[in-house]
């Protein structure tokens, strides 16, 4: 595995990789590496040649007072976990090769941005977008990976790409999670023992949602209900939303038919955490499916 700084050397490495005629696939990460990052490599390589993963904690997306400066930072480890994963390229770039003094251009997908995380942190998706749109700019990939655990992030990107026409497909990767429901997170090891008991009420309350479809509600604002309970039944959660929305482009919904997104966040402790289910509501049935 090649590790690289520059985008300079980034650009050459993979121009050699374009001129042999192979496909790119590519997994933006903030590192501290976990096996939800590391489910993206297989997934990547079984549809492309070369795989690249970038490395960078994004001062953009951390709003003030967010934990840009504890964020998990572990770069010699998370190397030799992408390495034995499979990947050929490391890119960690330092700020000043994505942000060059000077720079103020910014990237914005305004509307899906401004609700739901956006409320909560609404700068974080202009900084997401950005730093996606650069990097994106730079690897070129044929093939891009997003955890559908950051849901609202892949439909955001998806969006953007889409509208800034860069080629390559966006696909999901499904959520990784520990065998209780929890959904794998760099943040939870921020997590004490009884927070990290109560942390599993997210998933409870996706599921709770999903169950109720099942059973034959219809009714968006009858399944909140049943997800916003089950995070209720727990003292140490403080919800920010349990909310059921159309998944394209996130808005409500009058009645639950397509594809339908449970959306939760929380903060359990001090830390704040997010979880969600998506489902294909059709008239023979209701199925999970992914992103």
């Amino acid at each position: 595995m090649e590790r690289v700084e520059e985008a300079s050397d980034l650009r050459r490495i993979l121009a050699s990789v374009r001129a042999d005629g192979r496909r790119i696939g590519f997994v933006p990460t903030l590192g501290a590496l976990h096996e939800g990052h590391l489910a993206h490599v297989p997934i990547l390589a079984a549809h492309t040649d070369y795989v690249v993963m970038s490395i960078f904690v994004n001062p953009l997306q951390f709003g003030p007072g967010e934990d840009f400066e504890r964020y998990p930072r572990s770069l010699d480890r998370d190397a030799e976990l992408a390495q034995k994963a499979g990947v050929g390229l490391l890119f960690h770039p330092q700020v000043a090769t994505l942000y060059p003094a000077g720079a103020e251009t910014l990237v914005e997908v305004p509307e899906l941005s401004a609700q739901l995380e956006g409320v909560v942190r609404p700068t974080h998706f202009r900084g997401v977008a950005t730093v996606v749109a650069k990097l994106l700019n730079l690897v070129r990939p044929d093939l891009t990976s997003f955890g559908q655990k950051d849901l609202q992030q892949l439909v955001v990107v998806r969006r953007m790409a889409l509208d800034l026409h860069f080629e390559g497909e966006i696909v999901a990767v499904p959520t990784v999670r520990e065998p209780d429901g929890l959904a794998l997170s760099s943040r939870n090891t921020y997590l004490d023992a009884h927070d990290r008991k109560a942390a599993v009420a997210l998933y409870r309350a996706c599921r709770a949602g999903f169950e109720a479809v099942v059973a034959g509600e219809r009714v968006p604002s009858r399944v909140e209900e049943i997800m916003a309970a089950v995070l209720g039944a727990f003292p140490r959660i403080r919800p920010d939303y349990a909310v059921v929305r159309r998944l394209h482009d996130l808005k409500p919904m009058e009645r639950l038919v397509g594809r339908v997104a449970l959306m939760v966040a929380a903060r359990v402790g001090s830390t704040r955490l997010l979880d969600n289910l998506v489902m294909e509501v059709g008239p023979d049935g209701v199925r999970e499916t992914l992103a």
